[in-house]
Parts: structure tokens; C-alpha cells; sequence
């Protein structure tokens, strides 16, 4: 992508990209992704199996921070994956600064690129609230708009369409164990939503029920049980 500065308007990403993979196993190539405008919805699910682990993470895709930001700025869900803000001081000014280069843009309709203070970030608006992925300037922007869209979207099947701050709040377990199952400290694992909702709610107090069925209370309870275990370890 080319450079942009920060006070320009986000460019729409390039519909050819220079290759930025893993030294992992062969396997085949990716259907062609459409886009039209902002990063299109066809974007294809990138993942990392367990086997893959042992891979330099170097040479993986991997983002430095998830954000999830409500209609005024302010935090709902974040977790960064790099010590570029070392400070809570310097991540919070980083999100005020984000958000406010990207607040009048058209992102409901299709998700955006703009590059911002020397990152890549790929963003996306569900009712009041702000979806955001940051990366180095150097990754691929396809990957990156797999990831964010494998976030919204995973978010949007545990909320069961309820996309909104207080809704995410009242939920904001199950928020967090989505992106623990995105991303591993910075390295991208999974961006398909189905399979990341299927995840966050693998122990589900009835095993027996598959998550496309379960309530949003069984669903709720799965995901807590899940975080408590987590937190016990």
C-alpha cells in the first residue's frame, strides 16, 4: 500500500498485494478476493493450526493491538500485542488519536484502510461501536482485514446480532476470549467467526447442544466457565 500521511482521508486497499505468509506447510492457493471501494466482505479465513506454532514468529502475520472503541472513543475491549505504547498514558492517547482520524469516515457500509502514524489499521463501524486492527506497516492488508472482520463478526454470533456498547459490556467476557482466539500474543491463529464463536463456547455446560443452537444464556455460561478455567491456570 502506498504511504499515506496522517491527515489524509484512508485509501482503499490495493487489489494486489505483495505476499506476506509463514514458512508453513504447502497448501492451496486462496479463491480471489473482491474489493470494491473499502476491504470487501469476501475475505478469505486465515489460520494457524498447532503444528504451525514452531514457526519463527517473525515471519508471521501479526498485528499489535485489537480495539474495540464505543461511538464517543472510549474503551470497551482492547488488548495490545507490542510494546510501542508502553504506557496505559500512551495507549489511550494512540486510541483517542485513532478514532478521531477515522470518525467521519464511511466505514458502516464496508470496512476501511488508512495508514496512521507509520501502522496499517483496518477498521469497521457496527452501530456505536468502532472495530480496529493495528498492524506494521509491512504486513498484508487482506490478512489484516480477515482478522477484522473475523472479530466483528464473531462478536456479532455470541451477541446474536446485538451489536451494541451495551450489549457488548454486559458481555465483555465473551469479547475478550474472541480475541484470545484470534490472536496469541501478536501471531494471528484464526479469523474465521464461526469457528472462533465455536470455540469461546466449546465447554458448554450441555456438550451435547451445538453453539448454532445454544441460547444466548447457554452461550453466556459456556464463555465464563471458559474465562474462570482460563483464569485458574
Amino acid at each position: 500500500a502506498a504511504s499515506q500521511r496522517a491527515s489524509d482521508p484512508p485509501d482503499s486497499v490495493p487489489t494486489s498485494l505483495p505476499s506476506q505468509t509463514c514458512t508453513l506447510p504447502p497448501r492451496s492457493p486462496p479463491p480471489p478476493i473482491q474489493i470494491q471501494g473499502g476491504i470487501g466482505n469476501g475475505h478469505t479465513p486465515w489460520r494457524i493450526s498447532p503444528s504451525d506454532m514452531s514457526v519463527s514468529q517473525e515471519s508471521c502475520p501479526s498485528v499489535k493491538n485489537i480495539l474495540l472503541l464505543d461511538s464517543e472513543g472510549k474503551r470497551v475491549a482492547v488488548k495490545y500485542f507490542s510494546d510501542d505504547w508502553p504506557t496505559n498514558a500512551s495507549k489511550l492517547a494512540y486510541e483517542k488519536s485513532v478514532f478521531t482520524k477515522t470518525l467521519k469516515t464511511n466505514a458502516r457500509t464496508e470496512a476501511e484502510i488508512t495508514l496512521f502514524d507509520g501502522y496499517i489499521v483496518v477498521y469497521k463501524f457496527v452501530h456505536d461501536l468502532h472495530f480496529f486492527v493495528t498492524a506494521g506497516d509491512d504486513e498484508n492488508e487482506l490478512i489484516l482485514a480477515s482478522v477484522l472482520h473475523g472479530f466483528s463478526d464473531s462478536v456479532g454470533l455470541l451477541l446474536r446480532g446485538d451489536v451494541e456498547k451495551r450489549t457488548a459490556l454486559e458481555n465483555l467476557d465473551l469479547i475478550l476470549l474472541c480475541i484470545d482466539e484470534i490472536v496469541d500474543g501478536g501471531i494471528i491463529l484464526e479469523t474465521d467467526a464461526n469457528t472462533i464463536a465455536g470455540k469461546v463456547a466449546t465447554n458448554a455446560v450441555d456438550g451435547s447442544v451445538p453453539f448454532s443452537e445454544q441460547t444466548i444464556s447457554q452461550a453466556l455460561a459456556t464463555a465464563r466457565e471458559h474465562l474462570a478455567r482460563s483464569l485458574l491456570k
